[in-house]
């Protein structure tokens, strides 16, 4: 008997052992006290919150005060009502964060109903994954964000799905160091994920947002006087990356006649770089003056789209815009991107449209514009706005392809500066403010030459499949042969990091 007993003891010992391992190995490694809990909807909130015997609510999480190196893990396939609140009395380290999750197979839900899902305020280092965000709907009772960072550090949002929102899916506000990968966020009103801050560049730092897809979130019903039915836009911040992000089927829903929605973009801010993004099939407003798939807007500086590809945009495929009231633009780059059929519903009807309602080229100069294939069978494949006053802007070594007039627009053109860019009308060969001849325009307006000799082409670029853009996700960007050239083509050189 006194043998059986211990060899129970030591049985408890080794089980007790190997379930401490195996909540580690959900959790991930780490050191120090730490607290893991676990919450079902068959728990208990009287219960010890282990996997054996679980809280019941997100209220008792609430009541938790969360440290470094501490979990909550939420039964997967189960619904949770509320708002989970983690403030700064609950912050973890860079080795060991607070983590919230789902345990089990799948998803746990966290149904918000007419409120947030999720509350990061003036906290740090907090991993959020593995979950799913619901509210009520963007016009049947739901009035805020689904996941909100605010006045925070260090956080990292992962593998979420978020939608029914009024406001965004994601809301980073004033905070820095957050990563927001493979979240996705749809069936929300202002748009599907939005960086912000209170007024200065600076409140919103160090974010990259990846792998995330912002499709069908249609506009915010009560905001009619501005945009909303944005896929992911980003203001008042520095150092941002927005990569390998996909947009789609946005904005199709903004009360507001007037400005339109975007795919993906930024305003009021400093070194951004959006790359291997796709934006397609965004709309804008009914009668809207503009929206985009892509565009650098007011205040930006020091920023560059590069890589991505946008198709069938209601708006232009990239904006280069600079509206009253901003902090100056310069210093912005657009290249080795794609646009196929954009801006055939919008004020643009081109694949890149300019404009500058500041009315002042002291506040909008230095853009370069190059290695791009702007591909429009339906519209012009440049517009330049009645305001649209610039100061060194540089278009050179671009394919340029319209359905007949290449350029819509003319007071600003002669302001920019297009060298080494090849232009081709599939209506005539080439048309310019109803002039046919390349040469000829070359001469009257001073562009497409260097040294005293054109620089500029006009061939027709025989691209392999143009026009035929089916891509659904980003990552196909890279696999896309559609404009391809053949082989020999001097047009090559033009474009040789696409």
């Amino acid at each position: 008997m006194r043998s059986f007993k211990i060899y129970l003891a030591t049985g408890c010992v080794v089980l007790c052992s190997l379930i401490s391992f195996y909540q580690q190995s959900i959790a991930g490694p780490r050191t120090g006290a730490y607290h893991q809990y676990f919450v079902s909807v068959t728990g208990n909130d009287n219960n010890p919150g282990t996997r054996i015997s679980p809280f019941k609510t997100i209220k008792k999480i609430n009541r938790l005060h969360l440290t470094t190196g501490d979990a909550v893990y939420f039964k997967s396939g189960e619904t949770f009502t509320g708002t989970l609140i983690i403030s700064g009395v609950n912050t973890g380290n860079r080795s060991n964060p607070i983590v919230i999750a789902s345990y089990g197979k799948g998803r746990a839900t966290i149904s918000a109903d007419s409120l947030r899902a999720v509350s990061l305020y003036k906290t740090s280092y907090v991993t959020i994954k593995n979950l799913k965000l619901v509210g009520s709907g963007r016009k049947t009772g739901n009035r805020e964000n689904g996941l909100a960072i605010i006045n925070c550090e260090n956080i990292k949002a992962e593998n979420l799905d978020i939608s029914g929102f009024q406001k965004s899916g994601v809301l980073i506000d004033s905070s820095s160091h957050i990563r927001s990968y493979r979240v996705f966020v749809h069936n929300n009103g202002s748009a599907g994920i939005t960086v912000e801050g209170r007024a200065s560049k600076k409140d919103s730092k160090d974010i990259r947002i990846a792998y995330c897809r912002a499709e069908n979130n249609p506009g915010d019903p009560t905001r009619l006087d501005n945009h909303s039915g944005n896929g992911i836009v980003v203001g008042h911040c520095t150092n941002v990356v927005i990569d390998h992000c996909t947009a789609t089927n946005n904005g199709w829903d903004m009360p507001r006649i007037g400005n339109g929605p975007v795919g993906i973009w930024a305003y009021e801010a400093d070194s951004v770089t959006i790359e291997y993004c796709l934006s397609y099939h965004n709309k804008t407003s009914k009668g809207g003056a503009d929206g985009a798939g892509f565009d650098l807007d007011g205040g930006v500086t020091n920023s560059v789209i590069q890589y991505c590809f946008s198709y069938g945009n209601q708006g232009c495929g990239y904006s280069i815009f600079q509206y009253w009231g901003a902090s100056p633009w310069h210093d912005n780059v657009f290249r080795y991107n794609i646009s196929e059929n954009d801006g055939t519903v919008s004020d643009s009807r081109a694949g890149i449209h300019v404009w500058n309602s500041s009315g002042d080229a002291t506040q909008f100069y230095n853009c370069k514009v190059y290695g791009n294939i702007i591909y429009n069978s339906k519209v012009a494949a440049l517009s330049f706005s009645e305001k649209s006053k610039n100061n060194g802007f540089d278009f050179y070594h671009n394919i340029f392809v319209g359905k007949d007039s290449l350029i819509k627009g003319i007071d600003s053109v002669g302001k920019c500066k297009f060298i080494g860019n090849d232009w081709w009308s599939i209506k005539g060969g080439f048309n310019i403010h109803s002039i046919k001849s390349f040469k000829k325009w070359a001469i009257q307006s001073g562009q497409e030459q260097q040294d005293g000799k054109i620089v500029g082409l006009n061939k027709r670029p025989k691209f392999k499949r143009p026009g035929k853009a089916s891509l659904t996700t980003a990552s196909q960007i890279g696999t896309f042969n559609g404009y391809r050239l053949p082989p020999g083509s001097n047009l090559g050189i033009l474009v040789t990091k696409m």
